[in-house]
């Protein structure tokens, strides 16, 4: 096996991993918003981004591709190749992770305001600590990408 083939089996972790986190995200909180409205359609607003924050992390898997991509040539070493396989397993695996548990989260958060519940803003925060996990998954793909 060349070493760039590495490379691109850990750019295909990255962008899939974390795009699958984040179709489960949506959907979870989507379902919910769904579900919500049936009960305050007035809120939607409130909904739809509740729903779509979890979508953050695919695009975050993304991001790391072409922050990796100057790197992948045919020619280069297991180092960089591994460096990059390493960086698209972490940001990848936290992207996947950090969406479910946010797409939960919002979920309950689309179900309160459903009910009539004020905590829109107070979700909004609480949904900002998973999404800070794949964040820093992004900084060290960008760390990694630098030193590379």
């Amino acid at each position: 096996m060349e070493p760039i083939v590495l490379a691109y089996i850990g750019i295909g972790l990255m962008v899939g991993l974390a795009g699958i986190g984040s179709a489960y995200g949506v959907t979870i909180s989507g379902n919910a918003a769904i579900g919500a409205m049936k009960k305050n359609p007035d809120a939607f607003g409130n909904y739809l981004v509740l729903s779509a924050l979890p979508g953050t992390q695919g695009l975050y898997g993304f991001l790391g591709y072409f922050l990796c991509q100057s790197h992948l040539t045919a020619e280069m070493g297991w180092l960089p190749a591994a460096g990059i396989f390493g960086a698209g397993l972490a940001l990848g695996f936290a992207g996947l992770l950090s969406a479910i548990r946010q797409g939960q989260l919002c979920a309950n958060g689309v179900a309160a305001i459903g009910s009539g519940h004020d905590v829109f803003g107070k979700t909004l925060i609480l949904a900002v600590f998973p999404e800070l996990y794949a964040i820093v998954a992004l900084a060290a793909t960008f760390m990694i990408a630098g030193a590379i």
